[in-house]
């Protein structure tokens, strides 16, 4: 049914303003967010109805759409609030409602009508009917589950309307299980996974107990490095988009609302000029797709779109090697930057920058002034402000990093 290829978006993670509007300003074409409930990351600092208002018009402002999630599953007492919640999103301006839940995509019909709606991941489509009967109750579009492989995708693609978008997960962490459908977290610890409160406990350290020796731990691995049976590798799409827009996608989603604002700028620019190069027909900018590698992350696999990716068997650990500094907040035409510092660093140290459509270049940092116009070796309050002197302007919100090694031992 479709043939016509679209440029697929870039969907970013905005797990508060902050990380709204790096998202916006590093890239993308579309954010997506939760209000203090209904949405399932619980813990990601969310929008107050405030703020939501605050990062719909500032995404607006630059031509950036607005995705809100309600994929939790509402008890009975949550589904009577829907209502009221919808309308407000409604109200706001909020451009696509993502649902699981039939009985809220059926609210979200009836008191968000100017919304689109989306299904999220969490409702497991699988396939071109589950697709194609989601369309023909009002939706505009289908979050795939992240099992599927590229053909599949393809088959779904062309067995769908042209008018039904569809969208994946293109990079990010993956849940073992890969469509969110867990009940480890709610047996170990009594936090939901399908509620947003996730404790990640696939990501633990097990060891086999016997319950005549309690106290004794026998190791359940083959070898010392340890055993992390459940531990999934972490999403990067970014070395085949070419093979995504082949199969139609309109959306590329990055995973990331608990994430950091350094994570939701660094991944949503690579995507962004990677993207822009594959569609027109571009080899990728090395330095762009390197910005995937200068971000938190576990060992990186494809996920399931060229075959099963394998679970990460020595440990759970992130590999942290780069940290941000210094946030700049305004430079004028000669370089004069005033900066507001986020970790310590000092003058001779190696740093780099990256920022809004900004290539990343490094420089030796130069002594700094403090407010007072005072010089100043090493910056140490954390949010001080400082000036320093950059070799070239530089946009407002152009993050400093340096590297260093954070990864755990």
């Amino acid at each position: 049914m479709a043939d016509k290829k679209r440029k697929p978006e870039v969907l970013a993670p905005a797990g508060d303003l902050e990380r709204l509007k790096m998202a916006v300003l590093y890239g993308a074409d579309a954010v997506y967010l939760a209000g203090s409930e209904f949405g399932m990351r619980a813990f990601a600092g969310n929008f107050t109805p405030e703020e939501l208002r605050a990062g719909v018009d500032f995404a607006h402002s630059r031509g950036v759409r607005v995705h809100c999630t309600i994929n939790t599953m509402p008890r009975c007492d949550e589904a009577a609030r829907l209502p009221e919640h919808l309308e407000r999103l409604n109200d706001l301006g909020v451009d696509a409602l993502i649902v699981a839940d039939l009985g809220a995509f059926t609210l979200a019909g009836k008191y968000a009508p100017r919304c689109q709606r989306h299904i999220s991941t969490q409702a497991s489509v699988c396939n071109d009917v589950t697709a194609r009967a989601w369309y023909d109750l009002g939706a505009s579009r289908v979050i795939l589950a992240r099992e599927l492989s590229l053909p599949e995708i393809r088959t779904i693609r062309e067995r769908t309307p042209a008018e039904l978008e569809i969208e994946a997960f293109v990079h990010g962490a993956m849940c073992v299980s890969y469509s969110g459908r867990c009940l480890l977290s709610n047996y170990m610890t009594g936090r939901d996974a399908s509620r947003g409160a996730c404790a990640q406990p696939c990501r633990y350290h097990y060891a086999l107990v016997e319950e005549k020796r309690p106290g004794e731990y026998f190791p359940i691995e083959e070898d010392a490095r340890g055993s992390y049976i459940l531990n999934s590798r972490d999403m990067c799409m970014i070395d085949h988009l070419d093979d995504l827009i082949s199969v139609g996608l309109d959306s590329l989603k990055i995973e990331g609302r608990a994430k950091s604002a350094y994570y939701a700028a660094v991944v949503t620019a690579a995507y962004r000029h990677c993207l822009d190069d594959a569609w027109a027909g571009r080899p990728a900018d090395p330095i762009w797709r390197d910005e995937v590698e200068h971000v938190s992350h576990r060992p990186y696999s494809t996920g399931f779109y060229y075959g099963y990716p394998g679970q990460y068997y020595e440990n759970s650990r992130y590999i942290r090697e780069w940290q941000v500094v210094a946030l700049v907040v305004d430079c004028d035409a000669a370089g004069n930057a005033t900066l507001s510092l986020r970790n310590k660093f000092r003058a001779g140290d190696t740093v780099e920058l990256v920022g809004p459509d900004l290539r990343p270049f490094a420089m030796t940092a130069p002594e700094m002034m403090d407010e007072a116009g005072e010089p100043l070796e090493e910056p140490r309050t954390p949010q001080m402000m400082f000036q320093m002197q950059l070799p070239r302007t530089v946009p407002p919100y152009t993050l400093v990093r340096r590297a260093v090694h954070l990864s755990a031992k």
